[in-house]
């Protein structure tokens, strides 16, 4: 088998788990390229060569799990998303053991999914062009601003960067927004409008029910509240119920479509899988891309679970992993 590992050193607190990685995953025969990323690294170039491979590791936080995934959509190159990030929110939504000899053997066994990703474009004040790919999220207002705020305390503090962000900024900006999905347009207010192809956040809590990431649409979201302590409501609904199957999520309204046009009452930050974005929109597009990325799975996965045992790789699960 041959292994392309893209690792991004500069994610979350330099773990050295994806090397364990390595060592489980390569047999006597095989051949495994590790390959480093610079701080300014462009996904196209670091995959150039992917086709040459069996599997590419993307290992990093989620910005990079999404770059590698979106510069390898539609080739059927396998990608195995190897947690090494901060949130490491992929790897959560996919449902993947974040161990690495349990990863290695995903990646031998060869089962793959294949799942939707998103695009985004829009035009900043400034006139520019932007177009981003997503797999989990793109979110415009306070969660943007959350994500700018909490930045330089990423490194030292983890997740505990976000909350300290939160407390900072009790009291949001309520924007309007006017959404407009399959045709039909809805005008809301709120601190903060989502796009996701996936809803499943820290604590293993989904922000809206049956979010999946094979069901070639996307969900929006708008959190419908003018302050933090208006968030408490929604928190502990999520708490005693996760899922939010039962007893639903209080102030937040979700709309569902492969097609999204959110126009802004005024400009408002925006970051993209938890990377901001340096300018101000007003208006923004996303559109489902179905089932163009190709990912490995194990078998805790529910997307394992819809999943065709693929022979692309020619592993078997006879063979003792290091431990």
């Amino acid at each position: 088998m041959r292994t392309l590992i893209i690792h991004n050193p500069k994610s979350g607190f330099g773990s050295d788990a994806v090397y364990q990685f390595q060592r489980s995953v390569v047999r006597p025969g095989d051949e495994c390229v590790f390959r480093l990323l610079e701080d300014d690294f462009d996904p196209r170039e670091a995959v150039r060569d992917a086709t040459d491979f069996d599997v590419v590791v993307a290992s990093g936080g989620d910005g990079t799990v999404s770059g590698v995934m979106h510069a390898l959509a539609g080739t059927g190159v396998p990608v195995c998303a190897f947690p090494s990030g901060t949130a490491n929110l992929f790897n959560a939504n996919l449902g993947n053991t974040p161990e690495p000899q349990s990863l290695a053997r995903a990646c031998r066994m060869g089962q793959v999914a294949d799942l939707d990703l998103g695009s985004l474009s829009w035009v900043d004040v400034d006139g520019t062009s932007h177009e981003r790919g997503f797999a989990l999220m793109s979110g415009t207002g306070y969660d943007a601003q959350l994500m700018q705020a909490a930045l330089p305390n990423k490194a030292l503090m983890g997740e505990a960067a976000y909350y300290a962000a939160a407390f900072a900024n009790p009291r949001p900006d309520v924007v309007g927004f006017r959404i407009t999905v399959g045709g039909q347009t809805y005008e809301r207010e709120g601190i903060m409008c989502l796009v996701a192809n996936a809803a499943m956040i820290q604590g293993d809590v989904q922000i809206v029910p049956d979010c999946r990431m094979d069901d070639g649409a996307l969900d929006v979201i708008v959190v419908e509240v003018d302050s933090v302590a208006q968030l408490a409501g929604p928190v502990l609904f999520a708490l005693l119920d996760r899922e939010g199957n039962k007893i639903g999520r209080p102030h937040i309204e979700s709309f569902h479509g492969a097609d999204i046009v959110v126009e802004c009452s005024k400009p408002v930050p925006i970051e993209v899988d938890g990377d901001s974005e340096p300018a101000l929109v007003t208006r923004y597009e996303a559109h489902a891309l179905p089932g163009v990325a190709r990912v490995v799975v194990d078998s805790m996965s529910p997307y394992g679970q819809r999943a065709e045992q693929a022979s692309r790789f020619g592993g078997t699960d006879d063979v003792a992993f290091p431990k």
